[in-house]
């Protein structure tokens, strides 16, 4: 199918997306350190505003995929997929706020020479801005987890996809839950997560490329098997 190798595309096109958000956004940050953070964003602010808007192009990539998606599986179970797009939108929408947030950042550093605050004022309110994103981003990973489950499910259902790919979705799932509850309950025990990075990568990856690849199989209806045999 050609929906089916966009939205592999479109997937793969996310998770490029994400990782070079990722590495561009993380540079600059000194945590719990507002004069180093702000002294490095300013030092770097092109890299830091290049990731921003790439943060928002995955945003964007992930919800298209999710949609993509949604309309591949929808026959195999109309509610359950309607369920998962809206649990990545819900995550997309927040993630989207956090970004703007993590920007205004940026802005308030800049703007020492045009307000009646102090820099060291400045540099602070912008590090709260910073860790207010932070906790965005966890209540982000929730939704981004939870989204997995339908999705898995209906991936096992339809057949339209190997039945590996709805076990890693779900082993993706858990993984990104256990991500959650360790950084909102041990947010010093981040070696945790460690063994789980490959879990996620291996079942969003692999979803992508196979659907790239090999696009989704044809099933025909059971009224239509039945009738031919």
């Amino acid at each position: 199918m050609r929906l089916a190798r966009w939205a592999g595309a479109v997937y793969l096109a996310f998770i490029a997306a994400f990782a070079a958000a990722t590495f561009f956004e993380s540079k600059p940050i000194v945590h719990n350190d507002a004069a180093g953070t702000a002294k490095a964003i300013l030092a770097a602010q092109e890299f830091f505003r290049l990731g921003v808007v790439m943060e928002l192009v995955a945003a964007l990539l992930f919800l298209l995929a999710a949609w993509m998606l949604y309309v591949l599986l929808k026959p195999a179970g109309r509610n359950l997929a309607l369920l998962f797009l809206l649990l990545n939108a819900v995550g997309v929408g927040i993630e989207c706020v956090d970004v703007l947030i993590r920007f205004t950042a940026l802005t308030i550093d800049r703007t020492v020479a045009s307000t009646a605050l102090q820099a060291d004022q400045l540099q602070a309110l912008a590090l709260i801005f910073l860790k207010f994103s932070d906790n965005g981003n966890l209540v982000t990973a929730l939704f981004y987890s939870v989204w997995l489950f339908p999705l898995g499910f209906l991936v096992i259902k339809s057949r339209l996809l190997p039945k590996i790919f709805g076990i890693l979705l779900f082993a993706d799932g858990i993984s990104l839950l256990i991500c959650f509850v360790q950084m909102w309950f041990f947010p010093g025990y981040e070696r945790w997560m460690y063994p789980l990075y490959p879990v996620m990568f291996v079942a969003e990856f692999g979803l992508g490329l196979w659907l790239v690849i090999k696009g989704a199989r044809v099933v025909e209806p059971a009224s239509s098997a039945s009738a031919s045999q």
